[in-house]
C-alpha cells in the first residue's frame, strides 16, 4: 500500500503506546498512527479514522481488548488485529478471534518485524479474496429511468410505505423495495436496521450523538443528515458499534 497502513494502537499505558509508536515508525510500510487509551476511545477512533490495522492490548480498565475484537467482527471489513499483552495465557483466545499475531510485552524490534510481515500477508490476502467479487448493485429510479447503483454507495435507506429512499452522497433515489426486504438482502453488505424506518450502512457511521429527543442519533460520513436510533434497537446498534 503506497500510502502506508493506517494503524491504531490501543493500550491504557502511555509509555507502552509511545514505545510501540517509535518501533512502528521505523517501518516504511507504516503510514498514519493513532492512539487510544481504552476501548471507548478506540471505538471512536475506529469509527472516525477507519484504521486497517489494530495493535490491541488485552487487559485494560473497563472493557477488554478481547471484547473489542469480538465486536469488530460485526464490521464488513474489520481491521487486521495484532494483540500486544504481557500475559501469554491469552494467546488461544486471541487466535480464536482471527488475530494475525500475538506479541508479548516488552515488544522487541525483531518480533515486531515478524508481526508486520504477517499483517502485510493478511492485507494482501484480503485484497485478493475481495477482488473477484462483484459489488451488489441495486435498481433505483432516477428521473423516471431505471439505473443501477452499488449498494456501498448508499449511506442509508429511509422507508416510504412499500418503497424506500436510498440516500447517497450524490443524491436521493427511489427504490421499489420495502425496508424489510432490503434489510434481509443487505445484512451481509454491512447494513443494519436502526429504526423501523431506517437501514444504515455501518461503514458510513462517523460518530454517535444524543439528540434533543433523548434518542441516540448516528452521524454519517458522506451526508449531513443524522439518522435516529429507536429505543428498541439501541442496544443492538451499540453492540455492533462496540459501545455496549
Amino acid at each position: 500500500m503506497s500510502e502506508g497502513w493506517n494503524i491504531l494502537v490501543v493500550d491504557d499505558e502511555p509509555p507502552i503506546r509511545a514505545e510501540l509508536r517509535y518501533l512502528l515508525e521505523k517501518d516504511t510500510r507504516v503510514g498514519q498512527i493513532a492512539e487510544a487509551g481504552n476501548v471507548t476511545e478506540a471505538v471512536e477512533s475506529i469509527l472516525s479514522n477507519k484504521p486497517n490495522v489494530l495493535f490491541l492490548d488485552i487487559t485494560m480498565p473497563g472493557r477488554s481488548g478481547i471484547e473489542l475484537a469480538e465486536t469488530l467482527q460485526n464490521l464488513k471489513t474489520p481491521p487486521v488485529v495484532v494483540f500486544v499483552t504481557a500475559f501469554a495465557e491469552f494467546a488461544a483466545d486471541a487466535y480464536n478471534l482471527d488475530a494475525v499475531d500475538y506479541v508479548v510485552k516488552p515488544v522487541e524490534d525483531a518480533r515486531l518485524s515478524k508481526a508486520l510481515d504477517k499483517i502485510e500477508a493478511a492485507l494482501g490476502a484480503r485484497r485478493v479474496i475481495h477482488a473477484p467479487r462483484q459489488p451488489l448493485r441495486l435498481t433505483v429510479d432516477r428521473g423516471g429511468k431505471k439505473v443501477f447503483i452499488p449498494a456501498a454507495d448508499v449511506c442509508y435507506f429511509e422507508a416510504r410505505a412499500d418503497f424506500c429512499n436510498a440516500i447517497c452522497a450524490e443524491g436521493t433515489y427511489l427504490i421499489n423495495e420495502s425496508i424489510s426486504s432490503l434489510e434481509r438482502r443487505l445484512v451481509s453488505e454491512g447494513f443494519i436496521r436502526v429504526h423501523r424506518s431506517y437501514l444504515v450502512n455501518l461503514e458510513d457511521v462517523h460518530n454517535v450523538e444524543i439528540g434533543s429527543t433523548g434518542l441516540m442519533e448516528l452521524r454519517l460520513d458522506r451526508v449531513t443528515s443524522t439518522v435516529p436510533v429507536s429505543r428498541r434497537r439501541a442496544a443492538e446498534v451499540k453492540a455492533h458499534l462496540g459501545l455496549a
